[in-house]
């Protein structure tokens, strides 16, 4: 485990045969709400959704379905309805079981219960489990221990990390979580809502506490403090595990080290190399995950078949250690190669199932179909790496895609045509993009010219590289000499210092530079590209300007 902290975030990454195979990430500023416990008053009870919103005192409502409201005495054998258990105004007390996610509020329970090292306790519950991940041996043991140590006026369920533990540390376990929810009851009698009451552990201690175990050979920390705190957690609860707690001291930065920083950036990538040279491209939408399995450049060296069998198989292992470290949930559809072979299919559906059993998080998965696609779902409880590190695009707005820019120069032409019919003014002095600006002008007598002939209306365009592609604004309107010289960056005889960005298309000896979008061409400057030089305007039109390079 490699655990890195700095002032603005907390990342772990665990590792398996030295590579990445889960990764968390947590900003200061936006922590995981999941396990905290508010006071919460009822806002909104929905028949129509048998649910109801809660006010936690955080920006959005939580939401509280009807199946998460716990009665404690229940002799109504009907179907039970939201509106016969909460009503607006009601305080009740709460436990987020999922995230906030983009538009969605906290999804909240009133099932209470606190994570501890070998077990979960159940304050209110009267339930006695044991994880079922574990050997039917190791099962029955913990369940007769669990029936003979549980409290008489709580439940409770036994983690896969109690497998060999011996008594006295799962009773230690249970009596400190004891303790934690007696001091919660305590905040809960004085707590008016809405109030946090309790906090789950941060994030590295909470990874510590639900995945180490003696599978893991090292921890490492690079800060102090901080591996102080996991440390004596493990002392505390694992003692023999307490050792394998490391400080990293050295000036490189530790996800440097291990090569971290390439696999956190190639995992908000859409492309995934696989090893042969397939690759699997995946999308995000509104309702699901889609990967999609490619052969890419491995031909195989036999049949075909065989080629992409050995492409689907490669894309199991690599698409679960996605879902892994992405932490995608969901509905999740794989479209792997198709294959002809009912055997083939069958393969590739006990290895992806295979490589599902390494994940800790709950997945189901359905059979392959004639097609191809594997349709599966995972546990969703926060947003992934992809939702805490990535925002929407301002300019495709998640689309994905964004209008050519021919197509932004036809829809701005469309508005000048109105502009024209609609205004008595000569002439008009007109912001938008650069990248709309250069097509505009890039003919003259071919669209912006043809325009001017059409309407006898003069349009000069001033290029603005702060706006939208498709913004469009009217600066100034009145005759052609006012807006002719007002429109023109540039003047004959000023000199001004420009940066050369490009060539010349056409005259390899000369330079352009410009100003929001208007170029200028300066005569010998093709020697100074990416310098900032002294220019002498000689000549300005419309489209563009000409110069030479003023030399000291």
């Amino acid at each position: 485990m490699i655990v890195s902290a700095d002032a603005g975030e907390t990342r772990v990454a665990l590792l398996e045969h030295e590579k990445l195979a889960e990764l968390y990430v947590e900003r200061r500023d936006r922590g995981s709400l999941v396990g905290n416990i508010y006071r919460g008053r009822v806002e909104n009870v929905l028949a129509g959704m048998d649910a109801a919103f809660i006010d936690v005192g955080l920006p959005k409502n939580g939401f509280l379905y009807v199946d998460e409201v716990v009665v404690p005495e229940e002799t109504d054998a009907r179907p039970r309805k939201i509106t016969q258990m909460l009503r607006p105004g009601q305080e009740i007390t709460v436990q987020v079981i999922k995230d906030p996610m983009g538009t969605k509020g906290a999804r909240l329970t009133t099932q209470m219960s606190i994570a501890g090292r070998y077990m979960v306790y159940l304050p209110e519950g009267t339930f006695c489990g044991v994880s079922r991940r574990l050997p039917d041996s190791e099962r029955m043991r913990l369940r007769k221990l669990s029936h003979e140590i549980k409290p008489a006026n709580a439940g409770m369920i036994v983690r896969t990390a109690a497998e060999g533990v011996n008594e006295r540390a799962i009773t230690r376990d249970m009596r400190y979580l004891e303790k934690v929810w007696a001091a919660v009851a305590s905040r809960l009698e004085t707590a008016r809502a809405p109030a946090l009451v309790y906090t789950e552990a941060e994030l590295p201690v909470r990874i510590v506490r639900d995945l180490v175990n003696e599978e893991f050979t090292r921890i490492l920390v690079d800060d102090e403090p901080l591996s102080k705190r996991i440390a004596g957690f493990l002392q505390a609860t694992t003692p023999e595990l307490a050792g394998r707690v490391e400080v990293y001291r050295g000036s490189k930065p530790l996800f440097d080290v291990y090569g971290l920083e390439d696999d956190v950036r190639r995992a908000l990538q859409r492309r995934v190399d696989l090893p042969s040279g397939g690759y699997l491209v995946i999308d995000h939408t509104e309702a699901m995950t889609v990967v999609d399995v490619n052969t890419g450049r491995y031909v195989g060296r036999t049949y075909l078949e065989d080629t992409i069998l050995k492409t689907n198989l490669e894309a199991c292992r690599e698409v679960v250690r996605q879902l892994r470290i992405r932490d995608i949930g969901g509905i999740i559809v794989i479209d792997f190669i198709d294959m002809s072979r009912k055997e083939n299919r069958e393969q590739v559906l006990a290895a992806l199932g295979a490589e599902l059993a390494k994940d800790r998080t709950k997945t189901y998965v359905v059979e392959l179909s004639p097609l191809g696609l594997v349709e599966m779902t995972r546990q969703n409880l926060t947003d992934g790496i992809r939702g805490i590190m990535t925002s929407t695009c301002p300019t495709c707005q998640g689309r994905g895609v964004v209008l050519s820019d021919q197509s932004l120069a036809l829809a701005a032409e469309r508005r000048l045509r109105l502009l024209a019919e609609s205004s008595t003014a000569e002439a008009f002095l007109i912001e938008m993009h650069p990248r709309v600006v250069g097509p505009m002008l890039a003919d003259d007598r071919a669209r912006l010219g043809r325009l001017e002939a059409d309407t006898g209306k003069l349009f000069s365009l001033e290029g603005v590289d702060w706006v939208e592609p498709d913004y469009f604004a009217v600066a100034a309107e009145g005759s052609r000499e006012v807006i002719s010289r007002a429109s023109l960056p540039v003047a004959e005889g000023q000199r001004i210092d420009l940066q050369l960005d490009e060539l010349h298309a056409y005259d390899r000896r000369d330079a352009v530079a410009r100003i929001n979008g208007y170029p200028v061409c300066v005569r010998g400057g093709a020697g100074n590209i990416g310098r900032t030089v002294s220019v002498l305007i000689d000549e300005v039109t419309r489209s563009c300007a000409y110069g030479h390079l003023v030399l000291y």
